[in-house]
Order: structure tokens, then C-alpha cells, then sequence
């Protein structure tokens, strides 16, 4: 589903230049449960963000489903991660005033779907997150756990193909975030949505099919299946 070919990143010039990410390979097929573990500093987080089509790589590239993303343009980029990826930060990232309803429903205006659509689609993730007592609820008044659940509900709204996820539990006590862990988990069980978490918690690593360990923008251990759900 994802390659990346000779992979680099690097931020600044010259003499200020730093490499974040150098000359990554990698194959993530569908179906698979993948984390990407390392320091702070280490890249994983850029590794996730190349991925997930957030930047451009300095050289090297990313294939999603034998497509060179380097040969799409930005509409083309937009409507690729719109419509087959779904995104949990560890930040929330949502308009505080608005409602749960109207904040799952945010990429589906912006994917042009109907407003009776848009309605139905979301009260459906909303279903699947648990948290139907709060669809009228604004944001803001939510506690951490709930607005992680408001995310994921975002995230899949659009039946995402592959969801990335960094750090989702960063901001949650350990009991909060092994709810949010299985609920994530669950999706890929039953919806077959490739799952992508980058963590520093080795505990959430273990729970995945498959843990890349990056060190200084370079993969220096990859373990498990790569094979997917069939």
C-alpha cells in the first residue's frame, strides 16, 4: 500500500542543514499494524508526516498504490489524503465552539459531500467512537479521552483506508489511553484500515504486528509480520 524508495528529509542549508530522515526504505502493506518507535529527534514523526503525503521529501520518494506522490499535484495530493487517510494527533486539533457533530463532519464539507450525507455519515462514526450523548456537545466541554474518541470519529468519517496516528495518547492517563488504544486497534480488526502509530511507549509498539525502531533518520530494526490481514 505505502513504499518509500531512498527516502531523505533534511531541514535548512549549508552549514545549518540537519538530516532528519536518511535514505529510508519501506514497504507497509494493507492490513498491517506498524510502529514507528524512536526518540524525540529521532525522525519518526517526520517518517509519518513524508507518509502520510503532510510534506514533500528533499529526495526520494513515496508510493501509495503504485503511484509516485512526487507526480501529483497539491489538488491531487489533498483529495489522496482526504479520501484514503485518516489523521489522530496527539493534539486535538478542533474548532472548540463547534459542536461534535460539526467538527466529525469538517472533512466531509470539505470532500463536497451533502449536508443530509455529511449528517448521517458522521452520526455513524459518532456510533462508533461511543459517544452519542455528546454529538450536540461543543468541544471544548469535552474531557481529553472524549475529544481523542472526537477525533478518531473524524478520522473515519471518510472510511479511510490507512489511519496515522502520533503519539495519540500523549495527553491521556494510562487508563483513558488504553481505551483509545483499543478502539483503534478494533478499527483495524474490523474495518481492515491500516493502522500507523508513531509512539515512544513500548507498550503500544508490542500491541503491533510490526515495530520499525528509527535512530537518527535511519531505520535500524524492523520486527514482525509484513504480510497484513488477508
Amino acid at each position: 500500500m505505502l513504499q518509500t524508495r531512498n527516502l531523505v528529509k533534511t531541514y535548512g542549508r549549508r552549514s545549518t542543514a540537519f538530516k532528519a530522515l536518511d535514505d529510508i526504505d519501506l514497504t507497509i502493506n494493507k492490513g498491517e499494524t506498524v510502529a514507528i518507535i524512536g526518540k524525540s529527534g529521532s525522525g519518526k514523526s517526520t517518517l509519518m508526516h513524508l507518509l502520510a503525503l503532510l510534506d514533500r521529501p528533499t529526495s526520494g520518494k513515496v508510493v501509495v498504490e503504485g503511484k509516485n506522490s512526487n507526480n501529483l499535484r497539491q489538488r491531487q495530493l489533498n483529495h489522496l489524503r482526504n479520501h484514503r487517510f485518516g489523521f489522530v494527533f496527539q493534539q486535538f486539533f478542533m474548532n472548540p465552539n463547534d459542536s461534535v457533530l460539526d467538527n466529525v463532519m469538517l472533512p466531509l464539507k470539505i470532500a463536497g459531500i451533502s449536508r443530509r450525507a455529511r449528517k448521517r455519515r458522521a452520526l455513524e462514526a459518532i456510533k462508533t467512537v461511543e459517544l452519542e450523548d455528546k454529538t450536540n456537545a461543543r468541544a471544548k466541554d469535552l474531557s481529553g479521552g472524549q475529544k481523542q474518541r472526537v477525533c478518531i470519529a473524524r478520522a473515519i468519517v471518510n472510511n479511510p483506508e490507512v489511519i496515522f496516528a502520533d503519539e495519540p495518547t500523549g495527553n491521556l492517563d494510562s487508563a483513558t489511553g488504553d481505551r483509545i488504544i483499543n478502539l483503534l486497534f478494533e478499527l483495524n480488526k474490523t474495518k481492515g484500515i491500516t493502522l500507523i502509530i508513531v509512539t515512544h511507549d513500548p507498550d503500544i509498539a508490542k500491541q503491533c504486528s510490526r515495530q520499525i525502531h528509527i535512530k537518527d533518520g535511519r531505520i535500524i530494526e524492523d520486527t514482525g509480520s509484513k504480510g497484513g490481514n488477508k
